[in-house]
Protein backbone atom coordinates (compact mmCIF):
# COMPACT_ATOMS: atom_id res chain seq x y z
CA UNK A 1 0.00 0.00 0.00
CA UNK A 2 1.37 3.39 -0.94
CA UNK A 3 1.84 6.14 1.64
CA UNK A 4 -0.95 8.09 -0.08
CA UNK A 5 -3.33 5.11 0.05
CA UNK A 6 -2.47 4.47 3.71
CA UNK A 7 -3.10 8.14 4.57
CA UNK A 8 -6.44 8.10 2.74
CA UNK A 9 -7.48 4.90 4.53
CA UNK A 10 -6.46 6.35 7.91
CA UNK A 11 -8.56 9.43 7.17
CA UNK A 12 -11.51 7.20 6.26
CA UNK A 13 -11.12 5.22 9.50
CA UNK A 14 -11.09 8.46 11.50
CA UNK A 15 -14.11 9.86 9.63
CA UNK A 16 -16.17 6.69 10.18
CA UNK A 17 -15.27 6.41 13.86
CA UNK A 18 -15.71 10.08 14.74
CA UNK A 19 -18.03 11.74 12.27
CA UNK A 20 -20.18 9.35 10.29
CA UNK A 21 -22.70 8.68 13.05
CA UNK A 22 -23.19 6.58 16.12
CA UNK A 23 -25.61 3.84 15.01
CA UNK A 24 -23.71 0.74 13.96
CA UNK A 25 -25.46 -2.33 12.56
CA UNK A 26 -23.18 -5.26 13.37
CA UNK A 27 -23.89 -8.06 10.90
CA UNK A 28 -23.08 -11.43 12.44
CA UNK A 29 -23.53 -10.26 16.06
CA UNK A 30 -25.20 -12.85 18.26
CA UNK A 31 -25.24 -13.60 21.97
CA UNK A 32 -22.30 -16.02 21.52
CA UNK A 33 -19.69 -14.49 23.82
CA UNK A 34 -16.86 -16.47 22.20
CA UNK A 35 -17.31 -14.76 18.82
CA UNK A 36 -15.24 -11.71 17.93
CA UNK A 37 -18.35 -9.69 17.05
CA UNK A 38 -19.54 -9.88 20.66
CA UNK A 39 -16.37 -8.30 22.06
CA UNK A 40 -16.04 -5.71 19.30
CA UNK A 41 -19.65 -4.62 19.83
CA UNK A 42 -18.94 -4.14 23.54
CA UNK A 43 -15.96 -1.91 22.70
CA UNK A 44 -18.08 0.14 20.28
CA UNK A 45 -20.67 0.64 23.02
CA UNK A 46 -18.00 1.76 25.49
CA UNK A 47 -17.02 4.43 22.97
CA UNK A 48 -20.59 5.71 22.68
CA UNK A 49 -21.84 3.82 19.64
CA UNK A 50 -25.32 2.32 19.46
CA UNK A 51 -24.84 -1.28 18.37
CA UNK A 52 -27.66 -2.98 16.46
CA UNK A 53 -27.28 -6.77 16.21
CA UNK A 54 -28.03 -8.24 12.76
CA UNK A 55 -28.20 -12.03 12.76
CA UNK A 56 -30.75 -14.59 11.53
CA UNK A 57 -31.67 -15.30 15.18
CA UNK A 58 -32.50 -11.59 15.78
CA UNK A 59 -31.30 -11.88 19.38
CA UNK A 60 -31.04 -9.03 21.85
CA UNK A 61 -27.33 -8.48 22.50
CA UNK A 62 -25.71 -5.94 24.82
CA UNK A 63 -29.20 -4.64 25.62
CA UNK A 64 -30.05 -3.86 21.98
CA UNK A 65 -32.87 -5.50 20.00
CA UNK A 66 -31.57 -7.66 17.17
CA UNK A 67 -32.90 -7.89 13.62
CA UNK A 68 -32.70 -10.72 11.09
CA UNK A 69 -31.49 -8.45 8.28
CA UNK A 70 -30.46 -4.86 7.57
CA UNK A 71 -33.79 -4.33 5.79
CA UNK A 72 -35.65 -5.25 9.01
CA UNK A 73 -34.12 -2.39 11.02
CA UNK A 74 -36.89 0.25 11.36
CA UNK A 75 -34.54 3.25 11.76
CA UNK A 76 -31.50 4.59 9.90
CA UNK A 77 -28.08 3.06 10.48
CA UNK A 78 -24.88 5.00 9.93
CA UNK A 79 -22.28 2.23 9.68
CA UNK A 80 -22.65 -1.44 8.74
CA UNK A 81 -19.92 -3.50 10.44
CA UNK A 82 -19.56 -6.85 8.67
CA UNK A 83 -18.60 -10.03 10.57
CA UNK A 84 -19.43 -12.56 7.87
CA UNK A 85 -17.10 -14.46 5.58
CA UNK A 86 -15.71 -12.75 2.51
CA UNK A 87 -18.00 -14.73 0.18
CA UNK A 88 -21.09 -13.17 1.83
CA UNK A 89 -19.64 -9.74 2.50
CA UNK A 90 -20.37 -8.26 -0.94
CA UNK A 91 -24.07 -8.99 -0.58
CA UNK A 92 -24.09 -7.28 2.82
CA UNK A 93 -22.26 -4.24 1.41
CA UNK A 94 -24.87 -4.00 -1.37
CA UNK A 95 -27.65 -4.20 1.24
CA UNK A 96 -25.93 -1.43 3.24
CA UNK A 97 -26.04 0.80 0.16
CA UNK A 98 -29.71 -0.13 -0.31
CA UNK A 99 -30.73 0.86 3.23
CA UNK A 100 -28.92 4.19 3.04
CA UNK A 101 -25.98 3.54 5.34
CA UNK A 102 -23.17 6.08 5.23
CA UNK A 103 -20.29 3.62 5.63
CA UNK A 104 -19.38 -0.07 5.51
CA UNK A 105 -16.67 -1.66 7.62
CA UNK A 106 -15.33 -5.13 6.73
CA UNK A 107 -13.69 -6.74 9.76
CA UNK A 108 -10.24 -8.30 9.91
CA UNK A 109 -10.03 -11.11 7.38
CA UNK A 110 -13.09 -9.94 5.42
CA UNK A 111 -11.91 -8.95 1.96
CA UNK A 112 -13.89 -8.35 -1.25
CA UNK A 113 -12.20 -5.89 -3.60
CA UNK A 114 -15.21 -5.75 -5.96
CA UNK A 115 -17.60 -4.97 -3.11
CA UNK A 116 -15.16 -2.31 -1.89
CA UNK A 117 -15.17 -0.65 -5.32
CA UNK A 118 -19.00 -0.86 -5.67
CA UNK A 119 -19.54 0.59 -2.21
CA UNK A 120 -17.14 3.48 -2.81
CA UNK A 121 -18.71 4.15 -6.22
CA UNK A 122 -22.09 4.39 -4.46
CA UNK A 123 -20.65 7.20 -2.34
CA UNK A 124 -20.16 5.38 0.96
CA UNK A 125 -17.01 5.36 3.05
CA UNK A 126 -15.51 1.88 3.19
CA UNK A 127 -12.86 0.16 5.30
CA UNK A 128 -11.75 -3.40 4.67
CA UNK A 129 -9.77 -5.94 6.72
CA UNK A 130 -9.52 -3.76 9.85
CA UNK A 131 -11.15 -3.78 13.28
CA UNK A 132 -12.81 -0.74 14.87
CA UNK A 133 -12.08 -2.10 18.36
CA UNK A 134 -8.38 -1.80 17.49
CA UNK A 135 -8.68 1.52 15.67
CA UNK A 136 -10.97 3.53 17.98
CA UNK A 137 -8.64 3.59 21.02
CA UNK A 138 -5.85 4.87 18.73
CA UNK A 139 -7.83 8.03 18.01
CA UNK A 140 -7.24 9.31 21.54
Amino acid sequence: MSVEAATTESETVRRILTGTGDTWAVVGLSSNRSRAAYGVAAVLQRFGKRVVPVHPKAETVHGEQGYASLADIPFPVDVVDVFVNSEQAGRIADEAVGVGAKAVWFQLGVVDEEAYARTREAGLDMVMDRCPAIEIPRLG
